[in-house]
């Protein structure tokens, strides 16, 4: 099993096109095993939200920890949580801390609003635990991340972010899952 494709299958939001099924048929039982519960780990951390976005790699019993995060305790639980689980040996733990910013969180709510305040966003994705478009705002500018159905989903998704006021740019980084 490449490393290529262990990075591929580590990342939480898998937008490939293959069902989990898939994924887990093609990968040594242990790597799938451990994939499966870095993943369920991060997932279930109590203040990862729709603005903060995590991603792994596994390589062997090493995880590497990618993303953006809003508070710096967060960042800590992720690399504390995914050390507990066994069979992890070393992790590297990249995830980004956003500067405190008054003005970013308040474009964060105003984006949050635009996408999920109403219309066919709201209905299809709002309602989840961690919904599946992230919102991650740096110094005014957004990024849109996660996954989403289709490629109109993604496209209203990427015009209510840039119809905000205040906002600099928008990247729609939304996947579309096939």
């Amino acid at each position: 099993m490449t490393k290529v494709t262990l990075l591929a299958a580590g990342f939480l939001l898998l937008g490939t096109g293959m069902t989990r099924a898939q994924e887990t048929a093609r990968m040594p039982s242990g790597d799938a095993r451990l994939i499966k519960e870095v993943r369920h780990e991060l997932v279930t951390l109590p203040y990862y939200g729709v603005f903060d976005d995590l991603a792994y790699r596994v390589d062997g019993n090493n995880v590497t920890l990618f993303g953006v995060v809003t508070r710096p305790t967060l960042k800590s639980d992720a690399e504390n949580a995914v050390k507990r689980i066994e069979g992890v040996g070393q992790v590297v733990n990249e995830i980004k801390v956003l500067p405190p910013s008054p003005m970013d969180d308040q474009l964060r709510r105003a984006v949050f609003r635009a996408i999920y305040g109403q219309g066919q966003l709201a209905t299809r994705y709002a309602y989840q635990a961690v919904p599946s478009i992230h919102i991650l705002v740096d110094n005014g500018h957004v990024t849109l991340t996660g996954v989403v159905d289709n490629e109109m989903d993604k496209n209203i998704a990427g015009i209510q972010a840039k119809q905000v006021p205040n906002v600099f740019s928008v990247q729609n980084d939304l996947r579309v899952q096939k």
